[in-house]
């Protein structure tokens, strides 16, 4: 039951990431209004299926991979809404549903068991800790999708007034990710001294969370003390993504560490 409606969502996400592109392309507002409200469907059911799966492992549904990468996506959908109901952003939508869809699509591989959490894992730090990086991790994602919108608007028509507000978006969306991630090595430190008696070990997962944290802060560097706009920041939001995928699933599958415990991985920043 809880892999029909994990395939649900991914179903319902691939409708609506379709449909949301293929209304820009046609410039239409009906389809996309319909796409928006599968994409609502999509993640009502992944919020049913991370609830229910948390309830059946009576912890949170973020100990291993293919949990964290599901909470990724989630959290990918859930700033998308905000931003689409709170902030009346619609010109992302297309590439935030095509961002939760590949996240949820790459959960898909992994393995889905529902296992015991490692004696590391038992804290209060937990939820705390690994959430910080799942939301951390979609805002700079979501700072990247909005950064290929930027570059396509710009190259189309460069006296797009929505450009500067895109632009602002993308800032916005990096200083909070920068924020979240703050927190997340933080809580990490506290937490890795509670378990492994040192607040920091150098572990592969530990050094790539340092290196994201440097370059998001060398961005708004740039944007702040530098006063650096538009196209230039834009390819950078696009450009670091990889290393936030990277430091996802590339350090957790070739540079195990600490963080690593076989195939059931901690899956977070620190």
């Amino acid at each position: 039951m809880l892999d029909f409606i994990f395939f649900s969502g991914l179903v319902l996400y691939f409708i609506s990431m379709v449909g949301m592109f293929v209304g820009m392309v046609f410039k239409s507002d009906k389809l996309n209004r319909i796409s928006w409200y599968v994409f609502l469907a999509g993640a009502a059911v992944e919020t049913v299926y991370l609830t229910a799966r948390g309830v059946r492992a009576g912890r949170l549904p973020m100990s291993n991979q293919f949990e964290f990468a599901a909470s990724f996506s989630w959290g990918i959908a859930v700033i998308l809404i905000f931003m689409h109901y709170k902030l009346k952003i619609e010109w992302i939508d297309s590439f935030g549903a095509a961002m939760a869809f590949l996240i949820l699509s790459y959960a898909a591989l992994q393995p889905r068991e529902i296992t015991e959490l490692m004696p590391a894992l038992r804290s209060a730090w937990f939820g705390f800790h690994i959430g910080s990086a799942a939301f951390s991790y979609a805002a700079f994602l979501l700072a990247g999708a909005a950064g290929i919108r930027y570059i396509m608007t710009h190259r189309k028509n460069p006296e797009d007034e929505r450009l500067e507000k895109m632009d602002y978006m993308i800032y916005r969306l990096i200083a909070v990710g920068l924020l979240l991630l703050t927190i997340t090595i933080l809580s990490g430190a506290i937490w890795a001294e509670e378990a492994w008696s040192s607040f920091w070990t150098w572990d592969p997962k530990e050094v790539w969370a340092l290196i994201t944290w440097i370059l998001y802060a060398i961005y708004l560097h740039l944007r702040l003390g530098r006063k650096k706009r538009g196209t230039f920041m834009a390819w950078y939001a696009i450009i670091s993504v990889p290393v936030v995928l990277f430091t996802f699933i590339g350090v957790n599958t070739l540079l195990p560490g600490l963080h690593s415990y076989g195939f059931m991985i901690l899956s977070s920043f620190m």
